[in-house]
């Protein structure tokens, strides 16, 4: 196949990182952007020489798009997937890819259907580290799972609101839920407690601060996750305990810890352009194999966080099926 023809829809955040890596891909090139901002996606359409568009149906009306990558907020996907899809284009997702679990599982069949090849945002499966870290567990029986994901507060006016953003788990800590199930397995249960305990003077806040997540697998494995934002610095972070091991993942570096043995690797890539690669390359040999984080990886992950935020609403412990299949209908 000649040049991928790659469109954006949505130029801010994680999209800017996304085209760049897009543009320096040989095998594709950027045809058009588009946002709801009119003076971001100029700057954007004048920094890469492309058309740009403010509405999304003219953009997929006007251009020949071999794939397209959807870096909307979370409240703002609407029917984009679906209407990409139908025209046989194919998707990368950026995480999450919704707020409503009903509403993913339909884009999830519609992307299913139409034989496209979806990527979804969760990058850090592509790092060289987490490689090692899989092969290293294959096999092996985790009892506990420890994980963090602490940083500084977003100012960006949607991540405060849990009806836009679905609060820190939902945007954030997202990727820590998704490495503890690519590693380890899914979630069987999870038992959240949140508050909104020191960040009250920021206007219009009403999404938790702090949050604990304590989890089951279905491996049988039990696990918390601590979750906030009221930190200057950020850190994140999992560790997998077994029987005479551990593995820990410190941002981007791996030790896995035995008995009478220890290894430290440092992660030697840019996950951030090896998942964008990956991505092209799955398109060009039409081998969906390539793709780490399948829109369908993206849906099971977004269940978890959604039923986190349930627990702690209901003060209740939440099973993952049951959730799944309510939510459902």
């Amino acid at each position: 196949m000649e040049k991928i023809n790659v469109g954006f829809i949505g130029v801010g955040g994680i999209a800017a990182k996304h085209l760049e890596n897009i543009h320096n891909n040989v095998h594709a090139s950027i045809v058009a952007v588009c946002d709801i901002d009119p003076d971001r996606v100029r700057q954007a359409g004048e920094q890469y020489g492309v058309n740009t568009y403010v509405n999304v149906d003219d953009m997929l009306q006007n251009e020949s798009l071999h794939a397209l990558f959807v870096c909307v907020p979370p409240f703002a996907h609407g029917v984009i997937e679906e209407k990409a899809a139908s025209r046989g284009i194919h998707l990368m997702v950026e995480k999450p890819v919704g707020l409503n679990l009903l509403n993913v599982k339909v884009k999830e069949k519609v992307i299913a259907d139409s034989g496209i090849i979806c990527a979804t945002g969760y990058c850090l499966r592509y790092l060289d580290t987490v490689a090692k870290a899989k092969e290293y567990l294959a096999g092996k029986q985790i009892a506990m799972i420890r994980a963090h994901y602490v940083t500084k507060f977003v100012p960006t006016p949607w991540y405060r609101k849990m009806a836009l953003s679905g609060g820190q788990l939902v945007e954030q800590s997202t990727h820590t839920v998704d490495l503890i199930r690519y590693l380890a397995g899914d979630f069987r249960s999870v038992y959240t407690n949140s508050a909104l305990n020191v960040m009250t003077d920021i206007p219009d806040i009403d999404i938790p601060d702090v949050t604990s997540v304590n989890f089951t697998m279905e491996s049988g494995a039990v696990g918390n996750l601590s979750s906030t934002f009221i930190q200057p610095d950020h850190q994140t972070g999992i560790e997998f305990m077994g029987r005479d091991f551990r593995v820990i993942i410190d941002g981007t570096s791996l030790q896995i810890i035995e008995k009478d043995h220890k290894v430290t690797f440092e992660s030697e890539i840019d996950f951030y352009e090896e998942h964008d690669k990956a991505f092209i390359e799955a398109i060009r040999s039409n081998n969906k194999e390539r793709i780490l984080s399948t829109y369908s990886d993206a849906v099971k992950t977004l269940a978890v966080t959604l039923a986190a935020n349930h627990s702690a609403e209901t003060g209740q412990p939440k099973q993952l099926e049951d959730y799944i299949l309510a939510a459902q209908g």
